[in-house]
């Protein structure tokens, strides 16, 4: 008995293969479904969210500028408080210190105090004794210093790291009640 093969339509011959380059992207087809969110996500990397950003940044993470006016009034305030922590140690141990853009103004005219350091009307510190927040819970007392009154006194870097630690040494002494120049020998 012999059974007869029905006869199979022509196939096309496939293509020769072609040689495939790593570098060529045409190329590059990712082999599973792991592999190619992982292939968006390295592209999403490069680029913000519209696919138009740069693919790195323009300065490398250590040099100075790479930093935002944001991040070098950071590190400003850091030093100071550094400083000013080496002079009253224990007295700084329960104060936080804050950052903040620009103080919020009332309607009407700011009053001097000792728990706001003014320059022209323009609150360029201010002491926030401790209380309770909105939900209750205890706060430490705070000292918030803002950062677009003092950068727009300052001239340059170096100056606004002076001015930094001038007006938060005078905020910490009207608070603390210790003069402005606080001696390193303490009497017994």
């Amino acid at each position: 008995m012999t059974t007869e093969v029905p006869p199979q339509p022509d196939r096309v011959s496939p293509r020769p293969a072609q040689e495939k380059s790593p570098d060529d992207p045409r190329q590059a087809r990712p082999s599973s479904p792991s592999s190619a969110s992982t292939s968006r996500q390295n592209r999403r990397d490069q680029r913000d969210r519209r696919g138009r950003g740069l693919r790195r940044p323009l300065l490398a993470q250590g040099l100075p500028n790479a930093r935002s006016r944001a991040e070098q009034f950071d590190l400003a305030v850091l030093q100071a408080v550094g400083d000013l922590e080496s002079e009253w140690a224990d007295a700084l141990a329960a104060i936080e210190f804050a950052v903040d853009e620009v103080p919020p103004l009332p309607a009407g005219e700011v009053t001097p105090s000792s728990d706001v350091v003014l320059d022209g009307g323009v609150p360029l510190t201010r002491f926030v004794p401790p209380g309770l927040d909105r939900r209750g819970r205890p706060t430490r007392a705070r000292i918030v210093i803002y950062r677009r009154p003092l950068e727009s006194r300052a001239v340059d870097a170096a100056d606004l790291a002076d001015l930094v630690i001038e007006v938060m040494r005078e905020q910490v002494s009207a608070v603390l009640g210790e003069p402005d120049e606080p001696s390193t020998s303490s009497a017994g």
